[in-house]
C-alpha cells in the first residue's frame, strides 16, 4: 500500500499551513509584499523562489453566470490558491478592450474592463491576495495599443495630429499599374502576413507586429515612454507587485525599414522563412527596462519585472537581467520547457547552463501559458501522460528557478483544439485558418468539479468545456494525483532549505533517458532528484558521482516518490519505473 507521501511529506504540508496561518494573522499591509517564504524570512529576494500562478481570467471562475470569467470569481478561489502554495499570481490583461486580441488590444491602460467587474472589485481582490501572503502582477503590454485606443484613434485622424508620431507611419511604395501603393517594407506580423496596414484617410501605412487592430507603439518617442511609464505607476501604486511584460523585445524596429532577408527552411505555416531580426531584440529596449526597472525600484517590497522574450540561448536570456542586474528580474525561459520532447540530455544541458551562465541570477521556467498547447499534449505519449505530467512538474518545482504554473496544469487539463472555424474564438485562429487554428484550446474554462459547466460558471461558458471534466477536475483530485503532487512539491520547495536556496549541480549518470540533479546548501542535508524520461524501468548507480561531490553518503532518505512504494534508496541503486520520479536526502 502506498504511503510514503503521508508520512514523509505531510511534515512539510504542516509545515507549510502553520507559516500560512501565521500569514493570515499578520495585517494586510505587512503582507502587501512581505518576503515571506516557508521556511522563515529569508535574505533571498521572494522572486528567486517563487511559485508564480498564471490566471486567464475570462477562463478561471465566472461569479455572474454570464459565462465570462471575472475579478470576483478570482477572489473567490485565493484559499484554493493559498493550498496549493504559490507565492503571486500573474492576471492576463483585465482593460478595458474591444477584445479583438482578449484584452492584448488595450483601449485604457488604468481602468478595468467592465466584464471583468469594476476598479473596487480590484481593490478588493489586491486586498484578499495579500491576506493570504500571494502578491498579484498585472500583464503590461508596451509594445501596441488597440486601434481602439484615444491615442491611435487621434494619430489616424491627420498626420499633423500630436499624436502622430505615437506610432509607426510610412508612405508606401510606387507601384506601376497600381492606384494603391504597395506596404514600406516585407516585413511580416506574428501569422506571417504583412505587418503593415494601409489608411486611405491619410494615405500612409500603419505597423503592426500582431494583429491589424493591435498598432505599434512608437517608443523613439518620449511621450509615449512617459505615457506608459505613467500607467506601470498607477497600478503600483495601488499595490501590485509589479508586472509582467508582454512581447517586450519587439518594442523598437530598425529605423530605417531595411527588408528582412530570407532564412532557410519555411516558417511554422509552411512558408518561406523570413528573418524578423529588424523588428524585435534591437538594443534600445535594455535601455527602456534599465529605466522602467528605476521605477519599480523606487517601491517598497521588492517589486518585480518579468519578461516574455523567446530567446534562443541561455546567452541571450542573460542579457535580459542587465550587466548590472538593472533590467528584468524575471526573464522567461521557455528554452527548456517549450522543448517538445523528453530529451534527458537536452534538459541536462538547458538546466546546466541556467545554474552557470547567468551570473547568480536564476531562470523563470515555464512550461505552460496561454498562448501555446498544453504541456500534457506536447509532452504526453497518450499512455503515460500522467506520469510525464509529474515528471514535467518536478523539473519545475524542484530546479534552482522560479517556476510558473499555468492554471489547469497542475490536475492535467488537456489542450481542447476546435475542430471547425465556425466553434473558434482566438482572433488568430479566424484570420489564420486552417494554417492557424488559434489559441482557444489552451484556455478552455479552469474544471473545478464535476458539476453542470465544472463549476466555473452558472451559465453558459465562453468556451465550451472539455468532455473530460466529469474525471478531471479539482475536486476529483484526492491522494498521488497530479493536483497533490504538485502541492507536496511547492510545500517540500518551500521547507527544505536545499531546495530552496541550494545550488544546483546536474549528473551524467549511466542511463541515456534519466534526469539526475542534486541540490544542496550549508549545513543541510544535500537533496538528490531522480526522474526516468522513458517508458522502461531504468536502474540508476549514482553513489561515485554523488561522492565525487564531496557528498559523504550511501543511501538516500525517501522524500517523494512515484512508484508506489515506501522509504528510501540505497545510492548503488536507485530503481525507477516507467517515468518515474524519486526525491531523497543524501544520508550516511
Amino acid at each position: 500500500m502506498y504511503r510514503s507521501l503521508k508520512l514523509v511529506v505531510s511534515p512539510y504540508l504542516l509545515f507549510a499551513s502553520l507559516c500560512l496561518l501565521l500569514a493570515l494573522s499578520a495585517p494586510a499591509q505587512q503582507l502587501a509584499h512581505p518576503g515571506w517564504r516557508g521556511n522563515g524570512m529569508t535574505s533571498e529576494p521572494w522572486w528567486k523562489t517563487a511559485v508564480i500562478y498564471e490566471i486567464y481570467p475570462r477562463s478561471f471562475q465566472d461569479s455572474n453566470g454570464d459565462g465570462v470569467g471575472d475579478l470576483k470569481g478570482i477572489t473567490q478561489r485565493f484559499d484554493y490558491l493559498r493550498t496549493l502554495g504559490v507565492d503571486a499570481i500573474w492576471l492576463t490583461p483585465i482593460y478595458p478592450s474591444p477584445q479583438k486580441d482578449f484584452g492584448y488590444d488595450i483601449s485604457d491602460y488604468t481602468a478595468i474592463d467592465p466584464q471583468y467587474g469594476t476598479m473596487e472589485d480590484f481593490d478588493n481582490l489586491v486586498q484578499e491576495a495579500s491576506r493570504r501572503g500571494i502578491r498579484v502582477l498585472m500583464d503590461l503590454v508596451l509594445n501596441h495599443t488597440s486601434d481602439q485606443h484615444p491615442w491611435f484613434v487621434e494619430s489616424r485622424s491627420s498626420k499633423t495630429n500630436p499624436k502622430r508620431d505615437w506610432f509607426i507611419w510610412r508612405d508606401g511604395k510606387a507601384v506601376d499599374g497600381q492606384a494603391l501603393p504597395a506596404p514600406p517594407n516585407n516585413w511580416v506580423n506574428r501569422i506571417a502576413q504583412s505587418a503593415w496596414e494601409y489608411d486611405a484617410k491619410t494615405g500612409q501605412f500603419y505597423y503592426h507586429y500582431f494583429a491589424i487592430e493591435q498598432p505599434d507603439l512608437n517608443w523613439r518617442n518620449p511621450a509615449v515612454k512617459k505615457a506608459m511609464f505613467d500607467a506601470a505607476r498607477f497600478w503600483l501604486n495601488k499595490g501590485v507587485a509589479g508586472f509582467r511584460l508582454d512581447a517586450v523585445n519587439t518594442l523598437f524596429e530598425d529605423p530605417t525599414l531595411r527588408d528582412s532577408p530570407s532564412v532557410p527552411g519555411a516558417n511554422e505555416y509552411g512558408e518561406p522563412g523570413t528573418s524578423m531580426e529588424y523588428q524585435r531584440n534591437l538594443p534600445e529596449v535594455h535601455d527602456v527596462m534599465r529605466d522602467l526597472r528605476r521605477v519599480t525600484d523606487s517601491y517598497a517590497g521588492q517589486r518585480v519585472l518579468v519578461g516574455e522574450i523567446y530567446t534562443g540561448t541561455t546567452a541571450e536570456m542573460a542579457a535580459w537581467f542587465g550587466a548590472k542586474h538593472d533590467e528584468l528580474q524575471m526573464p522567461m525561459d521557455t528554452s527548456l520547457g517549450f522543448l517538445n520532447k523528453l530529451d534527458a540530455a537536452a534538459f541536462r544541458a538547458k538546466l546546466t547552463e541556467a545554474e552557470t551562465q547567468l551570473g547568480g541570477n536564476v531562470p523563470l521556467l515555464v512550461f505552460d501559458n496561454h498562448d501555446r498547447p498544453r504541456s500534457w499534449d506536447r509532452y504526453g505519449d497518450g499512455a503515460h501522460n500522467a506520469e510525464i505530467a509529474k515528471v514535467l512538474a518536478t523539473i519545475l518545482l524542484t530546479s534552482h528557478s522560479s517556476a510558473l504554473v499555468y492554471q489547469g496544469e497542475e490536475i492535467g487539463m488537456q489542450t481542447t483544439t476546435p475542430m471547425k472555424k465556425e466553434d473558434v474564438r482566438d482572433p488568430r485562429g479566424i484570420a489564420g485558418w486552417p494554417k492557424e487554428k488559434g489559441r482557444d484550446g489552451e484556455r478552455t474554462p479552469m474544471q473545478w468539479d464535476d458539476t453542470a459547466h465544472a463549476g466555473f460558471t452558472t451559465g453558459e461558458p465562453w468556451l465550451p468545456i472539455p468532455a473530460n471534466f466529469v474525471t478531471v477536475n479539482v475536486a476529483a483530485e484526492k491522494d498521488h494525483s497530479i493536483l497533490q503532487w504538485y502541492r507536496e512539491l511547492i510545500a517540500l520547495r518551500r521547507a527544505n532549505p536545499a531546495l530552496h536556496t541550494g545550488e544546483q549541480i546536474m549528473i551524467d549518470q549511466d542511463a541515456d533517458n534519466a534526469l539526475v540533479w542534486v541540490r544542496r546548501v550549508r549545513d543541510t542535508a544535500p537533496v538528490v532528484i531522480a526522474c526516468n524520461l522513458s517508458a522502461k524501468p531504468v536502474t540508476l548507480h549514482l553513489r561515485a558521482q554523488v561522492n565525487k561531490l564531496g557528498i559523504r553518503g550511501s543511501f538516500l532518505r525517501g522524500m517523494m516518490r512515484t512508484d508506489g512504494g515506501m522509504g528510501g534508496m540505497s545510492l548503488d541503486a536507485v530503481t525507477l519505473p516507467a517515468f518515474g520520479v524519486f526525491i531523497g536526502e543524501a544520508k550516511f
